[in-house]
């Protein structure tokens, strides 16, 4: 063969493995996750459950694993050359609501690794929303957390053990295991040129406290002045304020794992002494690091905490890991805002929320675990200035997994938002996807409206175990569309798969507040394959359509068996 033909198949070969990269659904997961039902175990094996308040419900396949002394175990062999380690736990709580504490122990091949504590202090909610930490209210929910180990050395076909380690002082009578992620971390990143430091004396002064918020303030004050970045290196830094964000500032970590802005316990109560990124202009760029809250219980008179504020036009957000805090991101009046390559675990609230004046912006290739509301949310609300016209915005190749409150995506209005290439899995509290008017989207004298526009589109993505039930609401379905007091007209829907849907596999509801009744128009599905829904719930069918929805549906090209509609004044055109 000649070169050219050798050049010819090259270019073939590399077309179709970036096809195939194109065509993946969900985020590009860089870890292998191991199911502890699957492992070798001496404990109990517990699920599946698909009712609320269970910690099966709340569990990866409805299952998990408990071990009930230091003798038990979850055992397994790695598949991969590895680094790091992410335990998915839940620890009982104490009567007081105030959490246990235990340790787990870590070997490999028999040899102990090492033991970590672990604590179920930011873990156990109660009651009716916004839900309190006193268990008398009853209603559980939010069971599990989460341990990072790094600076492990695993190699294919090591055998990992993990058990319990509780010690004097212990006072957590169990440990129920869900699953055991292994990953392969980069090293950490070397200090960009043109940079200025946090650590440097200039910025610190005489301060020998490990406080870094003036630091990093003076260190973004002094980048500004001169042009150059911030660059924070490996390491961790107590953060006890706001840290603001003007425009043409950029800060960055060695790395999710190894650059860690920690909040301080003692001062969490304090909403001011919250760690808090806020943005406050145009071109900001951060990455690579991660956010590490101390907040344990939800109020949503109090700001949010993580990264908010506004991001002007062209800004962008890469490689940071959220937990602990009240929402992931809450992002306000931005334009060409990426967000690319984060990660979000058990906050309070959301894991990222579009909201006001949000226009042309990308969430991209980001994972959400364990989040205490929506994954991914898409909320064009007015409740501050409107800078920018709301619309136009993209989740793609994003996969959300195991909220304890509320669904995996949720657009909520806007103009031709679009969600593509997504995998939604094990969305037991609410919807894998809902389109839905249940939340404002209008200004006081109604000038501005920002209700659903143009064409909503939904395409390529897999649903699966999702529908859950809904904080006294109802059975979810996996996808949902919600006519609640306002029409939603265009909608698109092609190539998607739901399987095992816990209730129905999609459905169209309203129940018409107050006489309000809203109306669905231009509506298509197309090229839909549903199959086995209601299997935590029985009756319950492929597509249903309540008795209170009013307008229309096509469906074309799609294998929807069992169809049931209610209502006398909605239509089904296949």
């Amino acid at each position: 063969m000649n070169i050219k033909n050798n050049c010819l198949v090259i270019i073939l070969i590399l077309s179709r493995l970036i096809c195939s990269a194109q065509e993946k659904r969900g985020a590009n997961i860089t870890w292998t996750t191991y199911e502890a039902e699957n492992m070798k175990t001496t404990g109990t094996v517990m699920g599946p459950k698909y009712d609320p308040y269970h910690v099966e419900t709340e569990s990866s396949g409805q299952k998990c694993v408990k071990l009930s002394d230091n003798e038990q175990y979850i055992e397994f062999t790695s598949a991969g050359n590895d680094n790091s380690m992410v335990i998915r736990y839940s620890l009982p709580d104490s009567r007081e609501g105030t959490g246990t504490s235990s340790a787990l122990a870590i070997y490999k091949n028999g040899r102990p690794i090492q033991h970590y504590k672990i604590s179920s202090r930011y873990a156990w909610l109660y009651g009716k929303y916004p839900f309190t930490n006193n268990p008398a209210a009853g209603k559980p929910r939010h069971f599990y957390d989460e341990l990072r180990v790094t600076g492990l050395k695993i190699a294919k076909g090591d055998v990992i053990r993990i058990q319990p380690y509780r010690q004097k002082g212990d006072d957590a009578e169990y440990c129920i295991i869900d699953l055991v992620d292994l990953e392969n971390i980069a090293p950490q990143l070397k200090v960009p040129s043109n940079s200025l430091t946090v650590t440097d004396k200039a910025f610190r002064g005489n301060d020998t406290t490990d406080d870094y918020t003036q630091a990093i303030r003076n260190c973004i004050a002094k980048a500004k002045e001169t042009g150059k970045s911030v660059w924070i290196p490996a390491g961790t830094f107590k953060i006890t304020g706001d840290i603001i964000l003007p425009a043409n500032i950029t800060v960055q970590g060695a790395g999710m794992w190894y650059t860690q802005l920690v909040g301080d316990e003692k001062l969490y109560a304090n909403v001011n002494k919250r760690v808090r990124l806020k943005g406050n202009g145009s071109n900001i760029h951060i990455s690579d690091f991660a956010i590490i809250g101390k907040l344990n219980y939800r109020s949503d008179k109090e700001a949010n905490d993580g990264i908010v504020g506004s991001y002007g036009t062209n800004s962008a957000i890469s490689g940071i890991w959220i937990e602990h805090t009240k929402v992931g991101m809450w992002i306000e009046n931005s334009i060409n805002l990426k967000i690319t390559d984060c990660r979000m675990r058990n906050t309070m609230a959301d894991g990222i929320n579009f909201c006001v004046g949000m226009a042309g912006s990308t969430i991209e290739n980001c994972t959400a675990r364990g989040t205490g509301d929506d994954c991914f949310a898409i909320w064009p609300t007015t409740f501050l200035k409107q800078v920018f016209s709301p619309g136009h915005n993209l989740i793609v190749h994003c996969t959300a997994t195991l909220p304890y409150l509320a669904n995996g995506i949720a657009i909520y209005g806007g103009e031709d938002n679009k969600v593509e290439s997504c995998s939604l899995v094990d969305i037991s509290q609410g919807s894998g996807i809902l389109i839905s008017t249940t939340f404002p989207t209008e200004n006081q004298d109604k000038s501005i409206n920002n209700n659903f526009s143009g064409k909503t589109v939904i395409e390529d993505c897999d649903i699966k175990t999702s529908g859950g039930f809904d904080h006294e609401w109802d059975w979810r379905a996996a996808l949902e569309i919600c006519t609640d007091r306002r029409s939603i007209s265009g909608i698109e829907i092609n190539n998607l798969n739901i399987t095992n849907s816990l209730s129905n596999g999609m459905s169209v509801i309203a129940k018409n507040v107050n006489d309000k009744i809203g109306l669905l128009s231009d509506a298509t599905l197309q090229n839909i394959n549903i199959s086995k829904s209601g299997i935590g719930v029985k009756g319950r069918y492929s597509l249903f359509i309540n008795s209170g929805a009013h307008g229309s549906l096509i469906i074309k090209k799609s294998d929807i068996r069992d169809i049931k509609n209610e209502s006398e004044t909605f239509t089904i055109t296949k």
